[in-house]
């Protein structure tokens, strides 16, 4: 996506080596034309999938998911990261690292929104490592659900994340693949 990587430049602010600061675009402010864009090209991407269900982890990947769910006409689900008092004592959870806020947290996926005759798209904003990822992938296996596929919008190529997600043949789609951050200059992939 060509007006992704634009956006990308101006706006992402590359921290590290390692991390890219996407706030602007997905983190903290939201552009809702961008993202209805985003959410139309992964519904494209996985027209003919015969997905039911959006699945997503809050919150950054929120935004994007509702935006795909919407343009394919099927709910999205999220898993929480936080226990509530209204929490599902038989939810599906997963304890997983994440790379950006350098902390271990449970994913949790409540059993009553998603069954063993759900086909279900996984969207998230970055996948770096994929741990969460993996987790929630874990998740949907435990229901019982059939993953169709992942809708990455920014793919980190140079962490391992998104090929070991590949080479679990599980088919993974990125909008945008970011080669390096190496210098503090955005590289893309391709």
């Amino acid at each position: 996506m060509e007006i992704l990587k634009q956006r990308i430049i101006e706006e992402g602010v590359v921290v590290s080596d390692q991390v890219l600061k996407l706030d602007g675009l997905l983190n903290h402010q939201v552009d809702p034309q961008l993202t209805m864009t985003m959410g139309k090209e992964f519904a494209s991407l996985f027209a003919e999938s015969g997905v039911t269900r959006v699945v997503t982890v809050e919150s950054s990947g929120i935004a994007v998911a509702f935006a795909t769910a919407f343009a394919m006409g099927v709910p999205l689900v999220f898993a929480r990261r936080k226990k509530t008092l209204l929490a599902d004592p038989d939810a599906l959870c997963e304890r997983v690292p994440s790379f950006t806020k350098g902390i271990v947290t449970d994913i949790m996926l409540s059993r009553q929104f998603m069954n063993s005759e759900d086909r279900v798209l996984f969207i998230d904003d970055i996948i770096a490592n994929g741990d969460a990822a993996r987790g929630l992938i874990k998740i949907i296996e435990r229901s019982g659900a059939e993953l169709v596929g992942v809708g990455i919008v920014v793919e980190k190529c140079f962490q391992a994340g998104a090929r070991t997600i590949r080479e679990q043949g599980i088919r993974l789609e990125s909008l945008v693949r970011i080669e390096s951050l190496e210098n503090g200059t955005i590289t893309f992939a391709d």
